[in-house]
């Protein structure tokens, strides 16, 4: 045996790396015939595939220019993660954007801007930009909610992103004023560091879900009483990456710490409907909205990507004849998505937002609605002047996920429905959560949310204006195609948006209903 073992010390280590060369290629050729390439092109064929799996950081790195990769191109990433680290987000020598690209937007500036003036909120806080509307005001809830932000964290669950990131962005929340949304994954332990919180729920019913897997009032009730931090009540009816689709959260994945926040068994299939058994048309729809609303006191919306419009125009026809419905409306586009979708679906179901928010501003607007209704954008606008595109059409906050992902580490590998997100954003695995120092990239967001709206204010008073919900579609221009170049939003999208009631800065900050810790500061 010890000359064995003296045999086997003698040999060198390239020779060692030869007979592993060696038994690889035996497998390849003899024993498996998975793969073609492999078995034709022993060894050097898994080069290809691991070539392949590299290939999205490839591109991003060293072959797609600064501004044509997508989702999101070098440019905004880079802007994105400059501005949650504080650091220069200018760019030098010019645009490096083709202007005259189909749909590149212009915001008009004016002759003379808007000026700060003294004893105004932004003079003390330039990152002060709270909703010029407030949630539930019209529907008289018991406890209406002004977001202190117009930038906020969109639907992720627990489950999909990581304890660590979902920690990280609450805490950013909480210090930037904003509110994060759950996602339909439940309310956990990381959503409650502080931070204003919009519960979400889906067509699973997590963590307000009764045994048979409906939904179940009481416990929500509950949830909403022993969570003060539960700000308004989300419903959603789609998403933009797989709208009209259900899912299976393996029982696998399923560890008795997901069960618990989401009211399931550990270890077992959890199957989330394509539609809801808690309603099947408009007018249950109606009823368990004010049903949560009389219940939890709390401000009910819907989230939905949209498609066609015959059931929203019965909608805007019931709150008509009732005087009731939604406080908020979600409007989420087809561009969209974090988690895990069919190709064929985030493709090519449901309209981009651009296209989908118009159609449906367009029939409240035509109904009288729109003055009761908080409008919530959700589709790459987490960028100052897409921002400004979306205000002047009659949203009044808009929700961001991808970009608030970057803000906290996500490099765009595009893998996070295989749990392996080398960021830790997007993952389970515990080893890959550690990445992430929770207070430093909680402060990141907070930055990329400061920063945000910064910039935003700054291009609002550059149109002459103190709140961007004052933006009207004259002042935004885009170009449309060859034959017809360019023109505003009014005249491309054939509608005009209604007024925003705006009394100034001042009154917004000294509102009883003003989320985020402002509130708590003016009580203390």
């Amino acid at each position: 045996m010890e000359n064995f073992l003296n045999y086997l010390a003698g040999i060198p280590w390239w020779a060692w790396i030869l007979i592993f060369l060696v038994l690889v290629a035996i497998r390849d050729i003899f024993f498996q015939r998975a793969h073609t390439i492999n078995h034709n092109y022993p060894i050097v064929g898994h080069l290809r595939y691991w070539l392949e799996s590299i290939g999205p950081e490839m591109r991003q790195y060293f072959v797609a220019n600064n501004r044509e990769e997508l989702p999101f191109n070098r440019i905004e990433r880079s802007w994105i993660y400059a501005s949650a680290k504080k650091e220069n987000n200018y760019e030098g020598f010019g645009t490096e954007k083709d202007i005259y690209k189909h749909q590149h937007i212009f915001v008009k500036n004016a002759m003379i801007g808007y000026e700060v003036p003294e004893n105004h909120p932004n003079k003390e806080n330039p990152y002060f930009l709270p909703s010029a509307k407030v949630i539930g005001a019209h529907n008289n809830r018991r406890k209406p909610y002004r977001p202190a932000s117009v930038i906020n964290i969109s639907a992720m669950s627990f489950g999909s992103l990581s304890a660590a990131a979902v920690e990280a962005m609450n805490k950013g929340v909480l210090k930037s004023n904003a509110y994060h949304n759950t996602g339909e994954g439940g309310l956990s332990p990381y959503h409650k560091k502080g931070g204003d919180v919009v519960f979400h729920f889906g067509t699973g019913y997590f963590g307000v879900r009764s045994e048979d897997g409906n939904f179940s009032m009481e416990k929500m009730k509950a949830l909403v009483t022993d969570n003060p931090c539960i700000k308004a009540i989300e419903i959603k009816l789609s998403q933009g990456a797989k709208p009209g689709k259900g899912g299976v959260l393996p029982g696998a994945k399923i560890s008795s710490e997901i069960a618990d926040i989401r009211g399931v068994e550990v270890g077992k299939d959890v199957l989330s409907p394509a539609t809801h058994k808690a309603f099947s048309s408009i007018p249950e729809l109606l009823y368990l909205i004010e049903a949560i609303a009389n219940e939890t006191g709390l401000p009910v919306g819907i989230k939905a990507a949209i498609g066609k419009l015959d059931q929203w125009k019965q909608l805007a026809e019931l709150m008509v004849q009732s005087g009731k419905g939604p406080d908020f409306i979600s409007i989420d586009g087809g561009e969209g998505g974090t988690g895990a979708a069919p190709p064929s679906f985030a493709d090519h179901v449901s309209l981009p937002w651009v296209y989908g928010f118009t159609s449906v501003y367009k029939i409240f607007k035509d109904s009288g609605l729109s003055e009761r209704i908080v409008f919530i954008g959700s589709g790459k606008l987490g960028f100052p002047a897409k921002a400004a595109m979306a205000f002047a059409m009659g949203v009044d906050c808009i929700n961001v996920a991808r970009e608030a992902m970057m803000s906290i580490g996500c490099i765009q590998a595009q893998v996070c429905h295989t749990n392996r997100c080398p960021a830790g954003v997007a993952t389970q695995s515990k080893w890959l959560q550690k990445g992430i120092d929770v207070p430093l990239k909680s402060d990141r967001l907070a930055q990329y949310f400061k920063t945000f709206r910064k910039e935003f204010l700054e291009i609002t008073h550059a149109a002459g204006y103190e709140h961007p919900c004052q933006f009207t579609m004259e002042d935004i221009q885009v170009n449309v195609d060859d034959d017809y170049l360019s023109s505003d939003l009014k005249t491309v999208y054939g509608y005009e948006k209604e007024k925003v009631a705006f009394n100034g800065m001042k009154g917004l900050y000294n509102c009883s209903y003003l989320g985020g810790q402002r509130i708590l500061e003016k009580t203390s």
